[in-house]
């Protein structure tokens, strides 16, 4: 006799249901979060497989849970949260919600669609460290521009002189001068000789003088802020520092740990072949991508997780296009990034993004349309185990040589 699982997660407790392939429940049960409470449920479902393979489903591909339930060798079956909620009218016309019904709903999908969703398979740990290491450096780079963002408004306000300085206001060396200067007062018995010191102090890098520099923060408007505000306005940019000094090393540290993990990993070479991927970019496709090669079953099915592939819906005389929301969003800026980048190395993608232009294309569009022309090249490449080679690109040679 078949069995069916199926657990409605939760950060403190989770709902179990198994049911036989007449859907006559067998179990059901609420399991703790906890380190007994997991391991209470894997010997329950290891009682109820009775010998056999018991396949679960649950809404989630990752986490804790996940990981004990693959470790201890039950056959898990993630279920996109969209086709759960899409299903829950088949089961009562009021459409309401519980855990428990959740959970029984899980394990009847299984039971009835289940050749229409995949097992999972645990990344390698490679990927699964590289892939920890991607979405935390990216995660602290959102924190990062948000920050910047807003103590660039803020000087915008009070010392626009500071903005206008350096080029962006969250590198090392202007966080430094922000430092140093908080306010307009601060700076001003600021000359040349001083900056000259503080850019040497800083090993400065950029190409402008002093002198250059000097004249950019004394041409700025000036401030009309009164003598409190100012202050008060100081008090939040040396605020704003001393929390972005730390996440900008930070991010720099997790940015060098990334590159050395691209560069071990078995696949990293493969990605970074690509024109202009770079090491931090093709770490970010690979940790999205995965070292499991039958996990999208055709580059259609990889195009429309990238979020690259618009959905179509057609009914007799009627057809509309519209943007694919639904999708692994870290993946699609991964390979939008890739693909704009692309385009300024590779004569082929920069044909591909004109073309999409000429056509009334905006930016971000031409660029989705260009890493969807990339992902068949990527596809075949990650299935062959073989680094992109621009000479076998048979759609890239006549451009490379027109270029040349």
């Amino acid at each position: 006799m078949h069995r069916f699982a199926g657990i409605d997660w939760a950060s403190a407790e989770h709902a179990v249901c198994v049911i036989d392939e007449h859907a006559r429940v067998l179990h059901r049960a609420m399991v703790a979060h906890t380190r007994e409470g997991l391991a209470e449920l894997v010997a329950a479902l290891r009682k109820l497989a009775k010998g056999s393979v018991l396949p679960i489903a649950i809404e989630r591909p990752t986490g804790l849970l996940v990981d004990t339930l693959v470790e201890a060798g039950f056959q898990v079956v993630p279920i996109h949260p969209n086709a759960v909620k899409a299903s829950r009218p088949r089961y009562a016309a009021a459409q309401g919600k519980t855990d428990h019904g959740d959970a029984f709903l899980l394990a009847d999908l299984l039971r009835t669609d289940g050749h229409r969703f995949r097992p999972l398979r645990p990344l390698s740990d490679e990927t699964r460290a590289l892939r920890a290491l991607v979405r935390t450096r990216d995660d602290l780079v959102a924190e990062r521009l948000s920050l910047a963002n807003q103590l660039r408004a803020l000087l915008e306000r009070f010392w626009p002189g500071a903005n206008a300085i350096f080029a962006e206001v969250d590198p090392a060396i202007a966080l430094a001068f922000l430092r140093c200067y908080p306010t307009p007062q601060s700076a001003e018995r600021l000359g040349e000789k001083r900056l000259a010191a503080f850019l040497e102090r800083h090993a400065y890098s950029g190409r402008r003088s002093a002198a250059e520099l000097l004249a950019r923060l004394r041409a700025a408007p000036t401030s009309l802020t009164g003598e409190a505000e100012a202050n008060a306005s100081g008090e939040l940019v040396l605020a704003l520092v001393a929390v972005l000094e730390p996440l900008v090393a930070q991010i720099h540290r997790l940015t060098t740990a990334v590159e050395h993990a691209i560069e071990t990993h078995p696949d990293g070479a493969l990605f970074a072949s690509f024109p202009r991927a770079g090491r931090v970019n093709a770490a970010q496709i690979l940790a999205e991508l995965g070292d499991d090669r039958a996990r999208f079953v055709s580059e259609e099915h990889l195009a429309a997780e990238a979020g690259v592939a618009p959905i179509t819906r057609a009914s007799g005389k009627s057809r509309a296009v519209s943007f694919r929301w639904a999708c692994n969003k870290r993946m699609r800026s991964a390979i939008t990034c890739f693909a704009d980048n692309s385009r300024h190395d590779s004569a082929w993608a920069a044909g591909v993004y004109r073309s999409a232009r000429a056509r009334g294309c905006d930016h971000p569009h031409a660029t989705r349309i260009l890493a969807r022309a990339w992902i068949r090249v990527l596809w075949r490449c990650w299935q062959d185990h073989r680094p992109y080679d621009p000479a076998l690109h048979r759609a890239a040679v006549p451009a490379e040589a027109a270029a040349v």
